[in-house]
């Protein structure tokens, strides 16, 4: 009896040193979120709002959208994730962003699984390492529910993971595993277009895992899991009036109306802005020219990475699948960052707001462990004594490199802590503006874009909120509904920034009313009540 519990006990799974320090660092990780999301920080906005406002809906059974309110190409994944919690517990930011920290935890547990599984394990540790850390575009992109990306890359981690698992015959039952995989891959889709680059060559791979499961009824559950996965896209998208479906919207807003800018502004903005952004090594204000390194490294790593791919290819070849499959996957991750890369440099974005769309790269980190794999080896080469004198040298230098680029991460993470005081104090006044706003009695009420659904939110639909520009006229109204009802009020209420090109319209409108209408000043912000609605746009 004794030896057999013993035998038990031996042969139960434990957690190796590597595995331990990933699990302490993805702790402090979450942990770091967590007190962030507490906090509100980075800040809230109306685009999240919008999200925010669709959860209610969703949980009050008057919505089912499958895109954002108003722009026919974001997947509304996030806001049926939150739609729960907010039902449960009423709106707020934590409540809303709660499941964002959810799917960081499972990207970090999956990309330590896939790097252990396709490198090694102390890489795998580091990976995560550099992952925990979290400047504000980093953790901007993790926590914020504005759409699509804290989702998809887990989905793409899993089915990655997923095929390697089949060509390695780790999977009890095939079948499932690869419909998972096209329900993954669909929902990928719907939620987000940007992960499309990494959806194809997770498709390619997992037709070299599982090739021959693929021609019979596994095959079938792959179609038909993708098919459920992005019908509710196809299906709104088969009903959308000429011009407004997702295709029309994406070339659109990927369309200056002008001749391209230069090839050269675009390289600076994707390379030398984007990715050290989307990695985590400068403030969201820009990169110092210091910071830029990072940039100029990352296409040369991506190159050596699937050089390195393909020689351990080769080397394998007349082996089972099995024994390939790690080469093949690699070169999955270094194809599908390339992709990314390249999409977005080919688009104007770059140049028109370089900072502000950085964002669109933070799915590169589903491929930093194969970027930065070539720097790790050599510098394990090196520290072991395997390598010669020029590899020593080529060693030395990668390991400069890992400290340099953990350095930099970590002091940008370090200044972007030590400045969330100016965060807490926009979201403070956020507050004090809504609480404002809710104690005047006004239930519906005129603002700008920055403004509405944010106010509509926080205070949970209590006030209204409709969209004008700073010539009073109509603005952006994502939920037309709101439009509809501010304006069938009597007397609507006007929430406008002091000295703002609203305001100043506005008393001029109001004339020697205007100092009378104003029934409070917060934050920034003067509440108006006029005797009659001004709408000078009828």
């Amino acid at each position: 009896m004794s030896t057999s519990g013993s035998q038990d006990h031996a042969e139960r799974p434990r957690l190796d040193r590597p595995a331990l320090v990933a699990l302490l660092l993805g702790a402090v990780g979450v942990v770091y979120r967590l007190v962030l999301t507490l906090l509100t920080v980075p800040p809230s906005n109306s685009d999240e709002a919008t999200f925010g406002l669709a959860a209610l809906h969703i949980a009050a059974g008057r919505e089912r959208p499958v895109f954002l309110y108003g722009q026919h190409y974001m997947g509304m994944a996030e806001a049926y994730l939150a739609a729960p919690l907010v039902a449960l517990a009423g709106p707020s930011w934590p409540v809303l962003r709660l499941p964002l920290l959810v799917l960081y935890a499972l990207f970090l547990w999956l990309s330590y699984r896939l790097t252990r599984r396709l490198y090694s394990p102390w890489f795998a540790t580091f990976v995560v390492g550099l992952l925990v850390l979290g400047t504000e575009r980093v953790v901007r992109d993790q926590l914020t529910v504005v759409g699509g990306r804290p989702e998809v890359k887990p989905a793409v981690l899993a089915m990655l993971l997923i095929a390697v698992a089949l060509a390695q015959d780790r999977v009890p039952r095939r079948w499932a595993a690869i419909g998972l995989a096209g329900l993954l891959a669909g929902l990928a889709l719907w939620s987000d277009w940007l992960i499309v680059p990494y959806l194809a060559v997770a498709g390619l791979l997992l037709l070299y895992a599982a090739r021959r499961d693929l021609l019979g009824w596994p095959g079938l559950l792959l179609v038909a899991g993708f098919a459920v996965g992005v019908a509710p896209m196809i299906w709104d998208n088969l009903l959308a009036p000429p011009g407004s479906d997702s295709l029309s919207v994406l070339r659109e807003i990927n369309s200056t109306g002008g001749p391209p800018p230069p090839w050269s502004l675009r390289l600076r903005g994707g390379l030398l802005e984007g990715v050290p952004l989307a990695t985590g090594l400068c403030p969201i204000t820009g990169c110092a020219r210091w910071q830029e390194w990072f940039g100029l490294l990352y296409p040369v790593l991506l190159a050596v990475a699937g050089l390195l791919a393909l020689v351990a290819y080769r080397r394998t070849a007349g082996l089972p699948t099995a024994r390939r499959v790690r080469p093949v996957a690699q070169l999955t991750l270094v194809v599908g960052a390339a992709l990314t890369l390249l999409a977005y440099v080919r688009s104007p974005l770059t140049v028109t707001d370089p900072l502000g769309n950085a964002r669109y790269l933070s799915v590169l980190q589903i491929s930093l462990p194969a970027v930065l794999w070539p720097l790790w080896a050599a510098a394990v080469a090196c520290w072991r004594g395997t390598v010669g004198a020029a590899g020593r040298l080529a060693g030395a230098t990668a390991t400069a490199v890992l400290a340099g680029l953990t350095a930099t991460a970590v002091v940008a993470t370090g200044l972007f802590l030590t400045g969330t005081e100016a965060a807490q104090d926009e979201e403070r006044q956020a507050r004090e503006l809504a609480d404002a706003v809710r104690r005047t009695g006004l239930r519906e009420v005129y603002g700008d874009y920055w403004t509405c659904n944010r106010l509509t939110f926080a205070t949970g639909e209590r006030v209204v909120c409709a969209v004008l520009d700073g010539a009073l006229t109509p603005g952006q109204n994502r939920y037309r509904p709101y439009w509809e009802q501010v304006g069938r009020a009597e007397r609507p209420g006007y929430v406008v920034e002091v000295g703002s090109a609203a305001d100043r319209r506005l008393r001029r409108l109001l004339g020697e009313r205007a100092d009378a209408a104003a029934l409070v000043e917060v934050a920034g912000y003067r509440v108006y009540h006029p005797p009659t609605a001004v709408r000078p746009w009828r």
